[in-house]
């Protein structure tokens, strides 16, 4: 069985500094210094495996707390992948975030569109109003 979770308590920090510095797209070469002080500013969030209490997934929200959120930082482990692992974080985030009443949620992503899309999540209706600066 599967168990989501809110907080730092239960984030194996090594653990998701691999899975985002070594396999992910977007967080390629990332320090641990980063990462965790990525984790300490942020609304986090894991799935666990109930028998071994292994983690299988993760994501971070950056907000305000009122009117504004970015999800970022989404990753389910590759040998946990197929298995609902997605729709449990991203359900638990979502559930998360509600009460907040926040009047905009945002997101990126590159190959997840079909899953975020069950959520409410969509393209943005102009996104030519969006701009961004890199770092």
């Amino acid at each position: 069985m599967l168990i989501f979770a809110a907080g730092t308590e239960r984030i194996d920090r090594a653990l998701v500094h691999r899975w985002l510095s070594e396999q992910s797209y977007w967080a390629t070469g990332r320090s641990r210094q980063t990462q965790d002080a990525a984790i300490d500013g942020s609304r986090n969030y894991g799935v666990y495996d109930d028998a071994t209490g292994d983690q299988v997934a993760y994501a971070r929200v950056v907000t305000d707390g009122v009117t504004f959120a970015w999800v970022c930082d989404v990753f389910v482990d590759e040998a946990a992948r197929g298995r609902g692992v997605g729709k449990l974080l991203m359900a638990g985030v979502v559930g998360d975030l509600a009460p907040l009443g926040l009047k905009r949620i945002a997101l990126a992503t590159a190959d997840a569109h079909g899953l975020y899309a069950q959520f409410g999540f969509a393209p943005l209706a102009d996104p030519t109003m969006w701009m961004t600066r890199a770092g």
